[in-house]
């Protein structure tokens, strides 16, 4: 860094970068009148290549800002002026006071006047100017934090100055206490204005393109949009792909429902993926758990109960079966064609659709081949099913028809790494494959 006294202050410039010819200024970090000391930066730089503070190399008092944020300077650039702390106890110290008066809050400024009427000793005046930076500090802070935490902020668009207290040494800020301030303003759930929020989506005027209708969202939609937001925000989630023959599981259901009288419930294919899973969720406890809203804690669970993503006319709502583990594929289907028609009338009460374990969101009856169901958090796995169709397998000699039935399983990679979704799939995909599993 390149300083040199003239009249009593030092001027703090840009040094040398590597034969830079044009260095952007990212922040400015000090304010005129601000006590500031040695190493403390005063400046974020950036150039093609890297970002770099500006340390200050003297401790004093801010007398003069030269540049800001958004502007291009080079190696020589005066940056700023500073009065050394040791002339705060010469004659000159009063000139710093006059100074350093305009830009106080008029309250204060008024104060400083009173206090140098009063008593025109070079003591009050020192006094005057102790208040100064303590309120000047008390209204902008200034974060400290190494050029790589500033890069992360501003990447997710944070005002650093705005992160609470760092837990580095002496206060630095950490990339940490940046994902814990965005985190705090998201669970809060209140709107976010500045750097800090998410870019709105612009507002169009599609009236001008043609004709349009403008139908109000039911409460219920507008409900899950907010759930569904909240988790896609929050929750780091992965989606795993597989396969499962059902072509023996199908025969079987087939002759069920072939006993069955004319009146009689029929067994539908969700029962038995229902079991499949409690069955596995049993072998796997993670999955059926919710992570402490601290982070710090898995909260395993010792019932099953199950949600069911069913389609209304007012949008998606989750029953939830209970005790799936004690209760027969009868009961089941029973309990699961109940719940159905009072979600599709609307009559649902809210202790009906809380509890769930783990969800079920099946599309078989429509079609499709893959999808990314959202965890229904606090739940940290969700399995999407679509439609099973008949395939040609090759088992070691030829190829077979086998009916195929595609599953996508999401789940929260904060309690659950990619081995064990893998794992947790293919003891369902067995289940199903082979129900007699479902007796051991």
């Amino acid at each position: 860094m390149t300083d040199k006294k003239i009249a009593n202050l030092i001027e703090i410039k840009v040094p040398d970068v590597g034969n830079v010819p044009s260095i952007d200024v990212v922040e400015v970090l000090i304010c005129v009148g601000e006590l500031i000391i040695i190493d403390q930066t005063v400046a974020t730089l950036e150039t093609d290549k890297a970002t770099m503070e500006l340390p200050s190399p003297v401790q004093g008092r801010i007398q003069q800002i030269f540049i800001k944020a958004g502007d291009k300077v080079q190696e020589g650039t005066l940056v700023a002026t500073v009065v050394p702390t040791e002339l705060e106890n010469t004659p000159q110290a009063p000139v710093v006071a006059e100074v350093l008066a305009p830009v106080t809050e008029p309250v204060l400024a008024t104060n400083i006047a009173s206090i140098a009427t009063a008593s025109p000793a070079p003591q009050s005046v020192k006094s005057a100017q102790q208040a100064l930076p303590i309120a000047s500090s008390t209204t902008t802070r200034k974060a400290h934090a190494s050029p790589a935490v500033r890069l992360f902020a501003r990447e997710l668009g944070v005002d650093i100055n705005k992160v609470s207290l760092g837990s580095g040494r002496k206060g630095r800020l950490l990339k940490e206490d940046v994902k814990e301030w965005v985190k705090k303003i998201m669970l809060d759930g209140k709107p976010v204005s500045g750097a800090a929020a998410i870019p709105a989506i612009p507002v169009i005027d599609f009236s001008v393109f043609g004709e349009i209708e403008a139908k109000s969202l039911s409460k219920i939609k507008k409900l899950t949009g907010q759930n569904l937001t909240r988790v896609w925000l929050n929750l780091p989630m992965v989606t795993y792909h597989d396969e499962a023959d059902i072509t023996d599981l199908e025969a079987f259901r087939s002759t069920l429902n072939a006993e069955k009288g004319k009146d009689e419930l029929k067994i539908t294919g969700l029962l038995f993926i229902i079991k499949a899973l409690v069955a596995a969720m049993q072998q796997f406890p993670s999955f059926n758990a919710s992570l402490s809203s601290d982070g710090e804690q898995l909260l395993l669970k010792k019932y099953f109960n199950i949600g069911i993503a069913v389609d209304t006319p007012n949008g998606l709502v989750v029953p939830v079966l209970r005790d799936v583990n004690n209760k027969s594929i009868n009961q089941l289907a029973l309990e699961l064609a109940e719940k159905s028609t009072k979600a599709r009338q609307g009559k649902l009460l809210p202790a009906d659709m809380q509890g769930g374990c783990m969800t079920i969101s099946s599309l078989g009856g429509i079609g499709g081949t893959a999808f990314t169901p959202i965890v229904n958090a606090p739940e940290v796995a969700i399995l999407g099913v679509t439609r099973a169709k008949m395939q040609p397998v090759w088992n070691g000699a030829e190829f077979v028809p086998r009916l195929m039935l595609p599953l996508d399983l999401t789940y929260d990679h904060r309690v659950i790494d990619g081995a064990e979704g893998a794992r947790f799939m293919s003891v369902v995909i067995q289940n199903l494959s082979d129900i007699r599993r479902l007796l051991l």
